[in-house]
């Protein structure tokens, strides 16, 4: 148990980590298949409470911080499913963390009862072809017209963008001010006129993860519909963005610590020149090595979380934390690959897929080139 760690949140690890191992395991090559996580599964989560962690128990949540959701992020990142992984993450880390940070009350108890129970599933529309962790090439546009905003523009590599009930999309409302001052985020649901969903997009991982490219077309929504204040869209963003990049960092620390965990398997039992690889001293040195540079990450993990717990600006350690876990995990996928030899590059062996699914981690949520000016910055 981490320091970290309280019994609740250790009955939170474990209870998760059971759910991971006989309801997601058992069916998420059917889910890869398929192309998305189904419904029935996102609502077994919020009935478990998954989606209700970071709630405040005032809008009838658990009322819990950054360490609840890591430790989450870290036990669906073990399904070795990145695409099950991502589904829940962006459902409840990305896109509920706008509603809960600046929705009003009427939106609250509109959308927020359907979103933790499952029932509704969420996305978060911010990245354009054009505009991904540089928030200030946003191009999307929202006008006024009569008591509501035409949206006009596209959104790119949106997660749950497919099958999502209610999208909470970024758009310019004052295209003459800074982007720090002219951004704002709308809550658009699903069947929307002027809404569609372009294309579903085919990608290299997360293959049980829709992925969506939409289009918004004089979409209108009621001024209801705005969270938070007109033109604060910029700062919901940059302050969701921290959150956002430490649970994707906890997701590639649970994929990174259960590839191992294959990898000493195999190794330990794969026999080569008439003994097991594991007594080849330059794999052990290897893993020993990967393993070493997980739990280094982990402790940054976890104490990037308790600083965000503890209301202290946590920029710095959580943009070390999506840049040295995005490298680490590939790194990590690397060698479990080559250790597994042949093996490693069959579809039916799980370190192919995390292998695939790992690719990712240095790109999306603030590529790595990204986060490390971040943390230039403050040095």
């Amino acid at each position: 148990m981490l320091i970290y760690e309280s019994d609740v949140l250790s009955d939170i690890r474990t209870q998760a980590r059971r759910f991971v191992e006989e309801r997601v395991v058992p069916h998420a090559d059917e889910w890869e298949e398929e192309g998305l996580v189904p419904r029935q599964v996102m609502t077994q989560m919020g009935d478990l409470g998954f989606f209700s962690l970071g709630v405040s128990e005032a809008d009838g949540g658990l009322g819990l911080g950054a360490v609840a959701s890591a430790i989450l992020a870290e036990e669906l990142g073990r399904s070795t499913y990145g695409g099950f992984a991502i589904t829940a993450i962006a459902h409840v880390d990305l896109a509920m963390r706008y509603l809960l940070g600046s929705g009003s009350p009427t939106q609250k108890e509109r959308w927020l009862p359907g979103l933790m129970a499952g029932t509704l599933v969420g996305a978060l529309g911010v990245t354009e072809p054009d505009a991904g962790s540089d928030v200030a090439g946003m191009r999307t546009t929202a006008k006024r017209d009569g008591d509501g905003f035409l949206i006009n523009g596209a959104k790119m590599y949106i997660t749950n963008g497919v099958h999502a009930d209610v999208v909470f999309v970024a758009a310019r409302t004052n295209p003459d001010a800074k982007a720090s001052r002219g951004i704002s985020i709308f809550g658009v649901e699903k069947g929307t006129e002027g809404f569609e969903v372009s294309r579903a997009l085919r990608k290299m991982g997360w293959k049980s993860s829709d992925t969506a490219e939409l289009s918004f077309q004089d979409c209108w929504v009621p001024e209801s519909n705005v969270l938070g204040d007109l033109d604060s869209g910029f700062y919901q963003i940059m302050r969701n963005f921290q959150h956002e990049r430490l649970v994707l960092g906890a997701m590639a620390l649970g994929e990174s610590s259960r590839a191992i965990e294959l990898t000493l398997e195999y190794t330990k039992n794969r026999m080569a020149f008439g003994e097991p690889l594991w007594t080849k001293q330059a794999i052990r040195q290897r893993l020993a090595m990967r393993a070493a540079e997980v739990e280094a990450a982990r402790q940054l993990i976890y104490h990037a979380a308790w600083l965000i717990d503890q209301g202290n600006d946590a920029v710095a350690e959580v943009s070390m934390v999506k840049a040295f876990m995005g490298e680490l995990t590939n790194r990590v996928l690397y060698d479990c690959v080559q250790f597994h030899g042949g093996m490693g590059y069959i579809s039916e062996t799980a370190v192919e897929r995390m292998f695939r699914d790992a690719r990712i981690h240095s790109i999306g949520g603030g590529a790595t080139e990204v986060m490390l000016e971040e943390i230039a910055k403050r040095l």
